[in-house]
């Protein structure tokens, strides 16, 4: 009954997000036909649109609530569980930055990096997990949540920093160094294309019913001792790449094909390698789909686009706010990742320090946006550089978050799937 309720809140939870952020475009949008009345016309679709995002907000802690209820410790011990609290903490943050502004904006953009996560959340197993020894903490509940806190805030900086780039690129110049803006706003925008194709295959292929299965043998280690076990592995993508060394079971055919295209490289260790692998090539196919559908419907680059329906709005706000995002997300995630972070290490590894990928690519992720801190503050970093800082650094907290999990085996593995 609980994960029922559960479940059903935050489905429409995503369903409001995206409908918030529509009301969002309007209110941007709009005004551009409104005449007289434009500053009205904003006014009115933004509060309409904040209004909804706080239902969807009330639904997702609805959802939060009765996990934390049925599983009996704070659910953010998997991939689907911390990325979806990552993206509730998301629109949180969003409502203090709107809050303090008073202005819909940043929902723009803001709106779509909270849904995009819940999506992407989505495609991972939802069942409930019982906490592994070293979780059974009341760390998890301090280490966990503020680290997320603090990412939320960068979420929020990511979002008002794209948006100050495509308002101050210039599409029409054709100087060396606005085409080169040109290209790499581009390639940002179908990195997140990307990020959504993969949540868009797994849907796609998970509600048709796909499946295929190989069996292969793995060497594990257990208390010191190697030993040979069979494994079997499940596909819910069409298998371009196969596990290395795996045999095929079954596979229901796709478009004629029968048997895997190709064997996933042998220096990919670890018997999810291929699936991996097979995951990211199915990624970005759907993502160069939905990008190359874009361009034909708008026949023009994406950022292009895009930036005439930002020309109303005043650059130095998107950048004071992508400033004041991270300065607000900075002290947080210090304290959830680093130091509380350390402080539990110690309490579950003996050890306040170790050279597990996450805390690696943690230290990484704090040491860019000191260095963020000291150029914008230091040096007068103001404006582009900012702005590109700012999505760079959202791009090593999501590798961090995803990627660690997903590539590189650890003692946070247990999160991975």
């Amino acid at each position: 009954m609980l994960f029922g309720i559960s479940n059903s809140a935050l489905v429409i939870a995503l369903f409001l997000y995206i409908i918030a952020f529509v009301a969002y475009v309007l209110s941007i949008t709009g005004r551009q036909w409104s005449g007289k009345d434009a500053a009205e016309h904003t006014r009115r679709y933004g509060r309409a649109a904040f209004g909804i995002t706080l239902a969807g907000l009330g639904l997702h802690l609805v959802y939060f609530i009765m996990r934390w209820i049925g599983i009996g410790h704070i659910p953010v011990s998997n991939l689907f569980e911390f990325i979806t609290f990552l993206s509730m903490m998301t629109v949180m943050a969003f409502v203090i930055i709107y809050l303090i502004y008073k202005g819909p904006l940043v929902g723009v953009f803001a709106l779509p990096v909270a849904f995009i996560l819940l999506a992407y959340a989505m495609v991972f197993p939802w069942e409930a997990q019982p906490l592994i020894p070293s979780l059974q903490s009341v760390w998890l509940y301090i280490h966990v949540t503020t680290a997320a806190a603090g990412e939320a805030f960068f979420a929020i900086a990511f979002a008002a920093g794209l948006m100050y780039l495509l308002r101050v690129i210039d599409y029409k110049a054709g100087t060396k160094r606005e085409r080169r803006q040109q290209r790499w706003m581009e390639f940002t925008l179908f990195a997140v294309l990307v990020v959504v194709g993969f949540a868009a295959a797994v849907f796609t292929f998970r509600g048709a019913g796909y499946e295929a299965s190989f069996v292969g043998e793995q060497v594990v280690n257990d208390n010191g001792v190697e030993q040979t076990v069979e494994t079997t592995v499940e596909y819910v993508l069409p298998p371009i790449t196969s596990p290395a060394g795996f045999e095929l079971v079954s596979m229901d055919p796709f478009l004629g094909q029968t048997k895997p295209l190709m064997e996933a490289p042998a220096w990919m260790k670890g018997v999810d390698a291929g699936r991996k692998l097979n995951t990211f090539i199915w990624s970005v196919i759907f993502g160069l789909g939905m990008y190359g559908l874009l361009r034909l419907a708008l026949r023009k680059p994406l950022g292009a686009a895009i930036s005439p329906i930002l020309r109303d709005i005043d650059p130095g706000d998107l950048d004071e706010i992508c400033y004041r995002a991270i300065a607000i997300g900075f002290p947080i995630f210090t304290l959830g990742a680093l130091i509380f972070a350390m402080i539990w290490a110690h309490m579950a590894w003996n050890r306040f320090w170790g050279w597990d990928p996450k805390e690696v690519w943690a230290l990484v992720t704090w040491l860019f946006y000191s260095a963020y801190l000291h150029l914008r503050l230091g040096r007068g970093w103001i404006g582009r550089r900012s702005a590109w800082l700012a999505v760079m650094g959202f791009v090593v907290v999501m590798f961090t978050l995803i990627g660690v999990n997903l590539i590189i085996a650890g003692l946070h593995s247990y999160a991975g799937v």
